[in-house]
C-alpha cells in the first residue's frame, strides 16, 4: 500500500503524456508528473519519493524534500489565511492546511509555528496541528538517562522551555540550566538528564560528569596559556559571562577548573586563573 505524508520506494511502471506512473508491491499506482522526471529515470526502476494529496485529494508522488513528514514536527511558516484555517509552507506545491481547530490561538501570515502533521481518520487528508501536547507519548519512553537526543524547542513557559524529544516524546529544560540563545523552533542536540515520575524528561544542553569536564579543562588550559597565563574568569564571574567567553555553563565551569587546581596546574583567585 502507499503511504501518504511519507517517503515510498517505488516501481517505476509505465509512461504516459502526464508523467511516469509508479507502483508498490501490491500494484498500488501513483502519477509522479512529467515536472519530476529526470533522464537517468527508466521504467523498472525503483525510486524513493514523497507521496501526499494534491488538491482533489489525489495521491501524487514527488521528488522534492518536504519540511515535515507524517507523524513528526517541524517549525513552518503561515503563507496564507481563509475562512477554514491557515496554509504553511511545507516545501511542495499544495500548501499543508491547518484547521482552526487545531490552532491553540489564531495564526497569521507570515508566522512561524512548530506543527504536527498526522493523517486525518476521518477526511482521510493531511493536516497539520499546533497542539502539539495531544501528539506527544511519555507514557512508554525510548530514552534513558544520559543518553544524547534530538531536540526541537516548541514553547516557553515560566519554568523554562517545552522540548520535542527525538520527534516523540515531552521534555523541560529548565531556564537557570540555559546559557546559550535559545528561540522557539530551534532544532537541537541534547542529554537526558534526568527521568522523574510520571515519566517526565528532564533535559540537558550538556553531557554530565567527566564525558564533558575533561575536554572543558583542555579548553580552558588553552584559553589561560594564551592569556599568557592568566584568564580572567573565576568563580565570581556570571554563567552569562562564562558562556559567552566559553560556551559551557557556569557548573561545568567550576568543576573543571577544580580539577585543574587539585593537580596543581593553576591557581584560582578573585580576579581570575593563573598557570602555575
Amino acid at each position: 500500500m502507499l503511504f501518504i505524508g511519507k517517503y515510498n520506494y517505488l516501481t517505476i511502471e509505465r509512461v504516459t503524456s502526464v508523467g511516469m506512473f509508479l507502483s508498490d508491491v501490491e500494484g498500488e499506482e501513483v502519477l509522479l508528473p512529467n515536472q519530476y522526471i529526470t533522464d537517468d529515470m527508466q521504467v523498472g526502476d525503483q525510486i524513493k519519493v514523497f507521496v501526499y494529496l494534491d488538491s482533489e485529494d489525489r495521491p501524487v508522488a514527488t521528488t522534492q524534500t518536504p519540511k515535515i513528514i507524517r507523524n513528526e514536527f517541524a517549525f513552518l511558516e503561515v503563507k496564507d489565511v481563509s475562512e477554514y484555517g491557515a496554509f504553511l509552507d511545507w516545501g511542495l506545491i499544495k500548501d499543508l492546511f491547518v484547521p482552526f481547530r487545531e490552532q491553540p490561538q489564531p495564526m497569521e501570515i507570515g508566522e512561524w509555528h512548530v506543527v504536527f502533521l498526522y493523517l486525518d481518520q476521518k477526511s482521510q487528508r493531511l493536516l497539520a496541528s499546533a497542539k502539539i501536547d495531544k501528539f506527544l507519548e511519555n507514557e512508554r519512553l525510548t530514552v534513558q538517562e544520559g543518553e544524547e537526543v534530538n531536540l526541537l524547542v516548541w514553547q516557553k513557559t515560566d519554568l523554562g522551555y517545552n522540548v520535542v524529544v527525538n520527534q516523540y516524546h515531552k521534555g523541560l529544560i529548565y531556564a537557570n540550566e540555559v546559557f546559550q540563545p535559545l528561540q522557539i523552533g530551534d532544532s537541537i542536540k541534547g542529554y537526558v538528564k534526568k527521568i522523574r515520575e510520571e515519566n517526565k524528561l528532564d533535559i540537558s544542553l550538556q553531557k554530565a560528569g567527566y564525558e564533558v569536564v575533561e575536554p572543558v579543562s583542555k579548553q580552558i588550559l588553552e584559553e589561560v596559556k594564551k592569556g599568557s597565563g592568566f584568564l580572567n574568569l573565576s568563580d565570581n564571574s556570571s554563567p552569562e559571562e562564562i558562556y559567552t567567553r566559553l560556551k559551557i555553563s557556569k557548573k561545568v565551569f567550576k568543576k573543571a577548573i577544580g580539577g585543574l587546581y587539585k593537580q596543581g596546574i593553576i591557581r584560582i583567585e578573585e580576579d581570575g586563573i593563573y598557570l602555575v
